[in-house]
């Protein structure tokens, strides 16, 4: 066919398949131009998961009767102007598609008042027909209506799931958007039912109550709370403790600037901070808001916005990382981590200057303690009243027992105390060898016949920009071309390692993301190897003196609460707890 202008009409539709992906997609849209517009209370009506009947009112500033029009045109927007703009969009809305492109697929009624005028006024347009605009009795604000969705293209209707499904998708959005703006108050009624109305919150107590709201309860006595700052980046936000992981990566919410995006950066980001304390398998939960100049974020491009591309991908990602793996640093008995947990009850703990001690053994466990054996004997034999009251008594209390050689029985402010020693140990050891990995200067391994691979050409640059680098983690690695690499040597711990696989996993990592973590995540695997042999094994009697010291380690030792498998490595009885077991009081 030769070339021509496509109709109106036609432009919209191929638009609407973009934009509208489902109800939820509309809602989407309709909610956040309204939080665009200033609103601070909105609220959504749905009817029949939304094929029916979608109606979302707000409170925002509303639309001019001679802009209600330009609102229906395609790519008529009040929110960019110019290039400039574009660069630094700042509002979640900015194409001016949304619309006419729901309004070619369905009937729709839009209304506005601005504030201070007299009334409003609406429009009606159904598959793509604008009709006359005239006055209309409401408040002030904006109200758009969409009935009937998919009435004219039937085979864009055949896709909709079941009405239970499509509302599901939509209370989801909600609940997002929920986090992204705790400032606005957010009603969601299905068939004449209200099913979540959340108030706006003032302060960080009603914050965490919202987020309960919507993450569960349990997700907020396990949170932990950040917010830091650097180079112009701000991260704040909840993320759960490695013992609250998912099967799914379904309670994860991420934030740039208010709008939620799914980013692979980002989902890298969070997994290497969590690398060494999930069980394998499983997902980390986290609700988090990344702030920045909005000039060093494109938001234009995918269609629906769901991804972004930082101008510092490095910067952002090594932010990202640090803050999280900092935070998870204190997931330990009495740790920052713990402190920070919403309902949390346990005792602080400050760490010790001489907090890990590589040499010197006690208690036969070859563990570094603050105090001697003879001080922890002294204080199990002592009689110590155990209230909240006394500061003096450690997060994990003090060993009382030890049961079939596996798990360590002990008694603090709160009740008892159990922790498997195995798991324990194991971490206090994986730790300890990190530590003493960081300060020792790295070793390299020579190889008796140096390796040849192949790479592509982009991957020789990136090795080029960094070999330095490399060189410093134990590498010697020589380009023999613009797609050839020569391996002469790996870092010494590795030597038994395939040296090949983990040059090509780094080169592929440094092209993709500007940095590679693979050598610290084999290297954490080969040390926990190590760690998960050298701790105390099962069926090992230990005294009372040795169960204290390993207690106290773990008082020291990051990331004490799992081993490095992610399994627990202790839990906590209150007397509540007990208390029910014996019906006691009941």
């Amino acid at each position: 066919m030769p070339i021509r202008k496509l109709p109106t009409h036609l432009v919209n539709q191929i638009a609407a398949g973009e934009v509208i992906e489902r109800p939820a997609s509309i809602v989407k849209e309709l909610v956040e131009n309204s939080l665009d517009a200033g609103s601070r209370r909105i609220r959504v009506e749905i009817e029949k998961g939304g094929a029916r009947r979608i109606r979302v009112s707000d409170d925002g500033d509303g639309i001019a009767r001679d802009e209600l029009g330009l609102a229906l045109s395609p790519h008529a927007t009040s929110k960019i102007e110019s290039l400039d703009d574009l660069e630094g969009v700042g509002t979640l809305g900015f194409r001016g598609e949304a619309l006419p492109s729901i309004a070619s697929v369905s009937r729709l009624r839009l209304a506005s008042r601005v504030h201070g005028s007299d009334s409003g006024f609406e429009v009606e347009v159904e598959g793509g027909a604008v009709g006359e605009i005239r006055p209309a009795g409401m408040p002030e604000g904006t109200v758009i209506e969409v009935r009937d969705l998919f009435y004219n293209t039937p085979a864009r209707r055949k896709f909709m799931r079941t009405e239970r499904t499509e509302f599901g998708h939509i209370d989801d959005l909600l609940k997002r958007l929920a986090l992204a703006r705790m400032d606005v108050a957010l009603e969601l009624a299905h068939d004449g039912r209200v099913l979540r109305k959340l108030a706006p919150a003032a302060d960080q107590a009603a914050s965490n109550r919202r987020v309960a709201a919507v993450c569960g309860e349990a997700f907020m006595e396990e949170a932990i709370a950040l917010d830091e700052q650097h180079a112009g980046l701000r991260l704040s936000g909840w993320i759960a403790r490695p013992g609250f992981s998912r099967s799914q990566a379904d309670l994860q919410f991420f934030f740039v600037n208010g709008r939620l995006v799914r980013d692979r950066l980002v989902a890298h980001a969070v997994r290497q901070a969590y690398r060494d304390v999930l069980f394998h398998g499983r997902h980390p939960a986290f609700a988090l808001m990344l702030e920045l100049d909005p000039r060093r974020v494109d938001v234009n491009v995918h269609p629906q916005k769901h991804e972004v591309r930082f101008r510092d991908g490095r910067l952002v990602h090594d932010f990202l990382f640090k803050t999280i793996h900092h935070a998870l640093s204190g997931t330990r008995p009495g740790g920052e981590a713990a402190q920070s947990a919403a309902l949390s009850r346990a005792h602080a703990i400050a760490p010790q200057p001489d907090g890990l001690q590589h040499g010197g053994s006690q208690g036969g466990l070859g563990l570094g303690v603050a105090e001697s054996v003879s001080r922890y004997a002294e204080l199990a034999r002592a009689p110590r009243p155990l209230n909240d009251s006394n500061t003096d008594i450690p997060p994990l209390g003090f060993a009382v027992a030890q049961i079939h050689g596996v798990f360590v029985l002990a008694e603090n402010a709160d009740g008892l105390v159990v922790v498997d020693m195995h798991a324990a140990h194991e971490r206090i050891v994986y730790e300890q060898l990190k530590q003493a990995w960081r300060e020792e200067r790295v070793r390299s391994q020579r190889l008796l016949v140096p390796e040849r691979i192949a790479v592509s050409e982009r991957e020789g640059q990136a090795l080029e920009a960094h070999l330095e680098g490399l060189a410093r983690l134990g590498f010697e690695l020589d380009l023999a071309g613009p797609e050839s690499v020569v391996i002469r040597a790996v870092p010494a711990l590795l030597a038994r390692a395939d040296g090949q696989r983990l040059v090509r996993d780094v080169l592929a990592d440094l092209v993709e993301l500007g940095q590679s973590q693979r050598i610290d995540g084999v290297l954490d695997e080969l040390l926990s190897t190590i760690a998960c042999h050298g701790s105390v094994r099962a069926n090992r009697s230990l005294t009372v003196d040795e169960m204290n010291a390993l207690l106290r380690d773990m008082e020291r030792t990051e990331r004490a609460d799992q081993c490095n498998h992610g399994r627990p490595t202790w839990v906590q009885l209150d007397m509540q707890s007990l208390d029910r077991l014996f019906l006691r009081g009941q």
